[in-house]
């Protein structure tokens, strides 16, 4: 009879114990090490979220109501992008704001971290809607420049704001919504220029006091790429705040993302700007804009959205 710590059962399921524990070990470590889920952010102007006392009523400000129907449109538009974090240009009052953030949480998308700008301009404002919860904001609603020697502000201040994707990373949101083609006397193109600036210096206090800061910059920036708001804003190439462009595409490949009724006129106004600290993490082909054929009945602007990787 052999000896059962040699050659019984019990030595079988030692050798047996011992061949496999390591392979064991090995599915541990890796299930441990693996990169947190990819996140997805996004940018839409949802083109005056306001409210109305009738369907056809206009605020003393000129903003018209938002319709059920796009209303109903725009939510299942962000179900089916289904974003971590969102940041949106011209939402109506708080109300508003809040029934925007309960509609989405009934359709499945619970975004309970919030931050809401409210600057110089009564109707529009700027917000944003998180999964994480936010851990710093530093967002301007008096930001001043002169002009023609007249004392201006951004209207719509800058938002800004940091939220704690996982214990080891962070990303910080800066959203605008620069002034918009409307002729003023004081002239818009210009106005815009001044607003850039004033988004370009806040931009730079963050990266010179933190290098490597996760930034992305969005919204909507009402310029192309060939004004001088974009290059403004993007910074020196080569110089530590450079802020690289996100080539976001649609299905087909087209990349404008608002419809300009007034001039029958397509373009690229709204902008993902990664910080170089960021730009690693970025997933070089998450960059999209929604397509869908009801687009337009949700707002005049399509969303623009990127997949982050949360891992430093």
């Amino acid at each position: 009879m052999g000896s059962p710590f040699r050659g019984g059962p019990f030595f079988f399921s030692a050798v047996i114990f011992c061949k496999v524990l390591p392979f064991l070990f090995w599915v541990v470590l890796t299930v441990s090490a693996e990169e947190p889920r990819e996140i997805i952010f996004c940018s839409y102007n949802l083109e005056n979220f306001s409210e109305g006392k009738a369907p056809d009523a206009i605020s003393p400000h000129g903003t018209k109501p938002k319709s059920a129907a796009a209303i109903a449109t725009q939510t299942r538009i962000i179900r089916e992008i289904s974003p971590d974090v969102i940041g949106v240009c011209e939402m109506g009052s708080p109300a508003m704001f809040e029934r925007f953030r309960s509609e989405l949480k009934e359709a499945g998308v619970d975004l309970p971290h919030t931050e809401y700008v409210e600057a110089g301009d009564e109707d529009r404002h700027l917000a944003l809607l998180s999964r994480y919860p936010i851990v710093a904001r530093d967002s301007q609603i008096d930001l001043r420049f002169e002009l023609n020697g007249r004392e201006e502000s951004v209207r719509r201040g800058v938002l800004d704001v940091t939220v704690q994707v996982n214990g080891q990373y962070r990303l910080r949101c800066v959203g605008v919504h620069l002034k918009s083609k409307l002729p003023t006397p004081q002239g818009e193109a210009l106005i815009r220029r001044f607003e850039a600036q004033k988004l370009r210096q806040h931009l730079d206090r963050i990266i010179a006091a933190n290098p490597k800061a996760n930034v992305i910059c969005y919204g909507d920036f009402n310029d192309t790429r060939n004004e001088p708001v974009y290059h403004q804003v993007i910074g020196i190439r080569g110089s530590r705040g450079f802020l690289t462009d996100l080539p976001c595409v649609d299905a087909f490949g087209d990349r404008w993302t608002h419809y300009w009724s007034t001039a029958d006129q397509y373009s690229r106004i709204d902008y993902l700007f990664a910080s170089p600290g960021l730009l690693p993490e970025v997933n070089p082909t998450g960059s999209r804009i929604y397509r869908s054929n009801d687009w337009n009945v949700a707002s005049d602007h399509r969303p623009i959205f990127t997949g982050i990787r949360p891992v430093e």
